[in-house]
Protein backbone atom coordinates (compact mmCIF):
# COMPACT_ATOMS: atom_id res chain seq x y z
CA UNK A 1 0.00 0.00 0.00
CA UNK A 2 1.35 3.67 -1.17
CA UNK A 3 0.51 6.98 0.62
CA UNK A 4 -0.92 10.06 -1.49
CA UNK A 5 -1.57 13.49 -0.10
CA UNK A 6 -4.96 14.99 -2.52
CA UNK A 7 -5.60 18.30 -2.18
CA UNK A 8 -9.08 20.06 -2.02
CA UNK A 9 -11.00 23.62 -1.18
CA UNK A 10 -13.06 22.58 1.50
CA UNK A 11 -15.54 25.02 0.04
CA UNK A 12 -15.90 23.22 -3.09
CA UNK A 13 -15.22 19.84 -1.53
CA UNK A 14 -14.56 18.78 1.70
CA UNK A 15 -13.78 15.73 3.83
CA UNK A 16 -17.42 16.45 5.18
CA UNK A 17 -18.34 15.76 1.85
CA UNK A 18 -16.50 12.62 1.07
CA UNK A 19 -17.48 11.39 4.48
CA UNK A 20 -21.53 12.36 4.15
CA UNK A 21 -20.85 10.42 0.35
CA UNK A 22 -19.14 7.71 1.58
CA UNK A 23 -17.39 7.58 -1.83
CA UNK A 24 -16.26 10.19 -4.60
CA UNK A 25 -14.43 10.48 -7.98
CA UNK A 26 -11.58 12.00 -7.25
CA UNK A 27 -11.43 14.58 -10.28
CA UNK A 28 -11.01 18.52 -11.32
CA UNK A 29 -7.12 17.79 -12.01
CA UNK A 30 -5.60 19.08 -14.25
CA UNK A 31 -1.57 19.36 -13.55
CA UNK A 32 -0.11 16.98 -15.90
CA UNK A 33 1.97 16.11 -13.03
CA UNK A 34 -1.11 15.51 -10.61
CA UNK A 35 -2.68 13.54 -13.50
CA UNK A 36 0.44 11.39 -13.21
CA UNK A 37 -0.08 10.78 -9.72
CA UNK A 38 -3.50 9.84 -10.36
CA UNK A 39 -2.89 7.23 -13.03
CA UNK A 40 -0.38 5.63 -10.77
CA UNK A 41 -2.78 5.06 -7.45
CA UNK A 42 -4.24 1.39 -7.04
CA UNK A 43 -6.58 0.25 -5.57
CA UNK A 44 -6.21 0.08 -1.60
CA UNK A 45 -3.62 3.36 -1.71
CA UNK A 46 -4.31 5.53 1.04
CA UNK A 47 -5.10 9.25 0.23
CA UNK A 48 -3.98 11.93 3.17
CA UNK A 49 -7.04 14.72 2.33
CA UNK A 50 -5.62 17.71 2.67
CA UNK A 51 -8.01 21.19 2.85
CA UNK A 52 -6.34 24.09 1.07
CA UNK A 53 -7.58 27.59 1.23
CA UNK A 54 -6.52 29.00 4.36
CA UNK A 55 -7.06 25.65 6.59
CA UNK A 56 -3.64 24.36 5.10
CA UNK A 57 -4.11 21.13 7.26
CA UNK A 58 -4.57 17.30 6.68
CA UNK A 59 -7.83 16.90 7.90
CA UNK A 60 -8.50 12.83 7.31
CA UNK A 61 -7.93 10.26 4.96
CA UNK A 62 -9.37 8.05 2.35
CA UNK A 63 -9.09 5.10 -0.07
CA UNK A 64 -8.61 4.60 -3.02
CA UNK A 65 -11.27 1.97 -4.50
CA UNK A 66 -11.35 2.01 -7.68
CA UNK A 67 -8.64 1.55 -11.12
CA UNK A 68 -7.33 5.05 -12.47
CA UNK A 69 -9.22 5.90 -15.52
CA UNK A 70 -9.50 8.86 -18.21
CA UNK A 71 -11.92 11.26 -17.15
CA UNK A 72 -15.01 11.40 -19.80
CA UNK A 73 -16.20 14.56 -18.31
CA UNK A 74 -12.86 16.76 -19.05
CA UNK A 75 -13.41 18.54 -22.62
CA UNK A 76 -9.68 18.49 -22.59
CA UNK A 77 -9.34 15.18 -22.87
CA UNK A 78 -6.14 14.98 -20.48
CA UNK A 79 -7.61 14.22 -16.73
CA UNK A 80 -7.86 11.08 -14.95
CA UNK A 81 -10.28 10.10 -11.88
CA UNK A 82 -10.32 7.17 -9.25
CA UNK A 83 -13.06 6.37 -6.65
CA UNK A 84 -11.68 7.29 -2.96
CA UNK A 85 -13.89 6.21 -0.11
CA UNK A 86 -13.59 7.58 3.08
CA UNK A 87 -11.73 6.22 6.51
CA UNK A 88 -11.94 8.75 9.15
CA UNK A 89 -11.64 12.56 9.69
CA UNK A 90 -8.77 13.59 12.30
CA UNK A 91 -9.77 15.45 15.29
CA UNK A 92 -8.74 19.53 14.93
CA UNK A 93 -6.33 19.10 17.63
CA UNK A 94 -4.90 16.39 15.50
CA UNK A 95 -4.66 17.27 11.72
CA UNK A 96 -1.33 17.95 10.56
CA UNK A 97 -1.09 21.84 9.58
CA UNK A 98 1.20 23.47 6.59
CA UNK A 99 3.29 25.10 9.43
CA UNK A 100 3.94 22.00 11.53
CA UNK A 101 5.54 20.11 8.34
CA UNK A 102 6.86 23.43 6.96
CA UNK A 103 8.54 24.20 10.89
CA UNK A 104 9.59 20.74 11.02
CA UNK A 105 12.51 21.13 9.02
CA UNK A 106 12.37 17.44 7.71
CA UNK A 107 10.24 18.02 4.31
CA UNK A 108 12.08 20.80 2.52
CA UNK A 109 11.91 18.88 -0.92
CA UNK A 110 8.76 17.79 -0.18
CA UNK A 111 6.06 18.72 -2.81
CA UNK A 112 3.38 20.13 -0.68
CA UNK A 113 6.30 22.53 0.83
CA UNK A 114 8.19 23.09 -3.12
CA UNK A 115 5.28 23.10 -5.28
CA UNK A 116 2.81 24.50 -3.52
CA UNK A 117 0.30 24.97 -6.51
CA UNK A 118 0.38 20.56 -6.68
CA UNK A 119 -2.59 19.11 -5.86
CA UNK A 120 -1.85 15.66 -5.95
CA UNK A 121 1.60 13.66 -4.65
CA UNK A 122 2.99 10.69 -3.92
CA UNK A 123 4.59 10.75 -0.25
CA UNK A 124 7.46 9.48 0.94
CA UNK A 125 7.76 6.48 3.50
CA UNK A 126 9.34 9.07 6.17
CA UNK A 127 6.54 11.54 5.53
CA UNK A 128 3.70 9.03 6.18
CA UNK A 129 5.32 8.09 9.09
CA UNK A 130 5.65 11.68 10.33
CA UNK A 131 1.66 11.88 9.63
CA UNK A 132 0.65 8.97 10.83
CA UNK A 133 2.76 9.63 14.21
CA UNK A 134 0.67 12.54 14.95
CA UNK A 135 -2.64 12.08 13.91
CA UNK A 136 -2.73 9.09 15.98
CA UNK A 137 -3.81 5.66 14.78
CA UNK A 138 -6.11 5.51 11.46
CA UNK A 139 -8.67 2.75 11.44
CA UNK A 140 -8.39 -0.09 8.59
Amino acid sequence: MNYFLAKTDPQTYSIDDLKREGTTHWDGVHNYTAIAVIKSWKVGDRVFIYHSQGQAAIVGMGEVVSVPKKDENDPRGISWVADVRYICTYPADRQVTLRQVKESGLFADFPLVRLSRLSTMACTPEFTKWVLERVGSTPQ
